[in-house]
């Protein structure tokens, strides 16, 4: 999880360059935060947003909040709902929580540090996450593949691999997931070639090295994921945000 609070005299606007993980936004304060998805969709204040794999845009003013990336395979448990209901949108914390929205709010703001909005935070995700379903081992089985592998993993084997046909694997998956493995995959990937493109490699060194054909590839996968081009991203605020507030954060690793 991570702070933020807005600083600047004015509206900010900010892509949110998408990563394998479903996010969790708790709104405390005064300010205004409007999240609009790839399909043009708005939500306002406190949210979740499942996994996404198109450019989603972030607006408001004096914004705080503690974001948290959840792993997919806890997603279910501490939100209460299966991460494919969400379809890839942002939805109103509240609709998900119902009051227990309400009082974390309140006693973010109440809190007199960031370490004790993180106390806060991580005591009510645990408790949660102890009386919420999981997902089946397969499931996590071979989301572990992907994340481990970067996105490189041929999915085609994965259904081989657990034992199950490629049509329960799939239907499993994206029921329990979010997004079918596929789609899975190139999502890992790209989040490893975007934080590579942040950190200042070069595009082509980057294709070569997460598993593209080509640079053309790495272009054409950027373009879907940011609607934007590689050497843009590579300097994206959200990107470098990113890097500062996850700086040691892995695929994979999401609580």
């Amino acid at each position: 999880m991570a702070g933020f609070r807005g600083r600047s005299a004015g509206p900010v606007e900010m892509p949110v360059v998408p990563h394998p993980g479903v996010t969790l936004v708790v709104e405390f304060g005064d300010g205004s935060l409007v999240v609009e998805d790839a399909a043009g969709r708005q939500q306002r204040g406190s949210l979740v947003a499942g996994l996404v794999s198109g450019a989603v845009h972030m607006r408001g003013e004096n914004v705080a909040c503690v974001e948290v990336r959840l792993s997919p395979l806890v997603a279910h448990a501490v939100l209460g709902v299966s991460p494919v209901t969400l379809d890839g949108s942002a939805v109103a914390l509240d609709d998900v929580w119902g009051r227990e929205a309400g009082r974390i709010r309140e006693q973010l703001g109440d809190a007199s540090s960031w370490e004790d909005r993180f106390a806060l935070t991580d005591a009510l995700l645990a408790r949660r996450r102890q009386t919420g379903p999981g997902v089946q081992p397969e499931v996590a089985w071979a989301w572990e593949r992907i994340v481990t592998s970067r996105g490189r993993v041929r999915v085609e084997d994965l259904a081989v691999e657990t034992g199950w046909s490629r049509k329960r694997l799939w239907g499993r998956f994206r029921s329990q997931i979010g997004l079918p493995p596929k789609r899975v995959a190139r999502l890992v990937r790209f989040h490893h070639a975007a934080r590579r493109l942040a950190s200042g490699q070069a595009a082509a060194q980057v294709a070569a090295e997460c598993g593209y054909v080509d640079q053309s590839h790495l272009h054409r996968e950027v373009l879907a994921f940011t609607a934007t081009a590689p050497a843009k991203l590579a300097g994206d605020p959200g990107l470098k945000a990113d890097s500062t507030a996850w700086p040691t954060h892995a695929i994979g690793e999401t609580r």
